[in-house]
């Protein structure tokens, strides 16, 4: 008795403390979010301006990330919204809507009256019902120097078949958050986590919210078992048997003052819906097999046609206290709920035709070696070994094996000795690695878009598309081409000219909004400043 009731006083104790930490959130970051409250509105007066619906064939969509990537449930299309972008100075936010026609590999700009404000970091849940709906909630605006930020708690839906959005609004839903994760279950929406901040402080979630399809209502779930601590960012996926899978994330505390350490969460929960219990669950921890994923954050995630949960690249982090050095990552992992198993994704490559090699060559003495055919000038292949350490004290060993250079600067290959250019190696086509991208599936294809990547000071976003089928597993096809050398970057500058010109930073005038073109048509604030440390805008990062 005594040691239970000191563990429930305990926990009321963190609930009180969690309380106590958001209202001081809610109260400092007030002023600043009726600050951009006002500039919210002021983009909003200018779609208010639209009132026909308006769809305009396009070249694909601008860099971003944090944007949402859908899957249309009746069509073979994919949608696309909003969305962040960061050009060294300035950021920018969209609330464009996007369509893919993957059979003709054609865009579409789609205007329609009163859409969603422009955010990031949201989520997007597309569902059958009334001829197809997408479901946002969620997510995050920004100032036009990303100084302030702005979360939402709003719930929207488009219907595509009509093509129109409507607000849904719903008393007892989630606070504003972006960060979170939000799946359609059975005829309910499932949300938990995400983060909120402002200027001073932030606060990590890990509440649990269903908002039934049917009723449009909200309620909030209080789970058996011991379930996962406050994180954005994280996986989370609905297995054939109706339970859903949670997997790592992303949350910081502070150290000492001014001094933030995050945490790159690999721990594994599943949630499950008690039998004959309605509205009743719990919390689970899962300790699965096989070749687990580094830990990371950013990562990106889908089903796979097997039900299987597919992870996607994202930064894997080596944090000191004034310095951080992210890498980042484009490898392909599978989680088996079945077996409880993570398994490497591996692809075959393409499939091409080989010669019979031959057995030797005139004039080539017997029993010479391939590096002694090769010259003095070839060097051994490179290993280069890293050691990361997970927070349950697991050692995660990444090798990279670099290929060994010729006298001619090229990597030697096993075809070297081999007749005619036909027979050299292609160099495989994959997306380069990067975090925050957006996925779809579709027909057992997957679909990769945009995402972020660093390169010294300076942020490179991308807005390239990828296509990967899963049933072959053979290799990544290109769709849309990115040259990142050519994307405009400009340097931070000590200057107070820019943060003042308030609208050029939103995206350009009243005038240039009526336009609504490429990056103007919106404002947002970067997920990393130039020599800042990435960690520091990590968890926005994370669509």
């Amino acid at each position: 008795m005594g040691k239970k009731g000191k563990k429930e006083k305990k926990g009321r104790g963190a609930e009180k403390t969690a309380a106590k930490m958001e209202k001081k959130v809610s109260k400092r970051s007030r002023k600043e979010e009726e600050d951009l409250e006002a500039l919210i509105a002021h983009f909003q007066a200018l779609d208010a301006r639209k009132t026909r619906i308006v769809e305009t064939p396009c070249s694909p969509p601008s860099p971003r990330l944090n944007a949402s990537l859908s899957a249309h449930p009746e069509k073979d299309e994919l949608i696309l919204f909003g969305g962040e972008y960061f050009n060294g100075q300035k950021t920018f936010l969209y609330n464009e809507l996007y369509i893919y026609n993957i059979r003709k590999d054609a865009w579409t700009q789609v205007e329609i009256p009163n859409p969603p404000p422009r955010r990031c970091a949201h989520q997007a849940v597309a569902v059958p019902q009334g001829g197809g709906q997408l479901w946002i909630f969620g997510g995050e605006f920004a100032s036009p120097d990303g100084e302030q930020f702005y979360h939402y708690r709003d719930l929207w839906v488009l219907h595509l078949a009509t093509k129109t959005w409507e607000q849904v609004r719903s008393p007892g839903g989630p606070s504003g958050r972006s960060g979170h994760r939000m799946v359609a279950w059975k005829r309910q929406l499932i949300l938990f986590g995400g983060f909120h901040e402002s200027t001073r402080d932030y606060i990590y979630y890990n509440d649990l919210y269903a908002f039934n399809l049917d009723t449009f209502t909200w309620s909030r779930l209080s789970p058996s078992g011991t379930g996962p601590t406050p994180r954005s960012g994280c996986q989370l996926t609905v297995t054939a048997q109706g339970s859903l899978v949670l997997y790592g994330g992303y949350s910081k505390q502070r150290v000492k003052k001014d001094v933030d350490r995050g945490t790159q969460h690999s721990d594994m929960f599943l949630l499950k819906a008690e039998e004959g219990r309605e509205g009743r669950w719990a919390w689970t921890r899962v300790n699965p097999s096989g070749a687990k994923p580094t830990p990371r954050s950013g990562f990106s995630v889908a089903v796979a046609p097997n039900h299987q949960t597919l992870l996607f690249g994202g930064v894997c982090d080596e944090e000191e206290e004034e310095s951080l050095e992210g890498h980042f990552l484009n490898d392909l992992h599978f989680y088996d709920p079945v077996r409880n198993r993570w398994l490497v994704g591996q692809l075959k490559g393409p499939k091409v035709e080989k010669k019979r090699r031959r057995r030797g060559r005139k004039g080539e003495p017997r029993g010479a070696s391939k590096q002694e055919m090769k010259g003095t000038g070839a060097q051994e292949p490179l290993l280069v070994v890293r050691e990361l350490v997970a927070e349950d004290g697991t050692v995660f060993t990444i090798q990279q094996g670099l290929a060994a250079l010729g006298p001619a600067g090229r990597p030697v290959s096993d075809d070297d000795d081999d007749d005619g250019p036909d027979e050299a190696g292609i160099p495989a086509v994959e997306p380069s690695p990067r975090c925050s991208a957006m996925l779809a599936m579709k027909h057992g294809r997957l679909y990769l878009y945009g995402g972020m990547f660093e390169a010294g000071d300076r942020q490179v976003t991308l807005g390239d598309l990828y296509c990967l089928d899963l049933h072959k597993m053979e290799e990544w096809r290109v769709l849309v081409e990115m040259d990142p050398e050519s994307q405009e970057w400009l340097e931070e500058t000590d200057s107070e000219e820019d943060s003042d010109a308030a609208p050029g930073a939103e995206g350009g005038g009243e005038d240039e909004e009526d336009e609504d073109s490429g990056e103007e048509a919106g404002e947002q604030r970067p997920s990393a400043a130039p020599g800042e440390p990435f960690a520091d805008s990590l968890p926005r990062t994370e669509q």
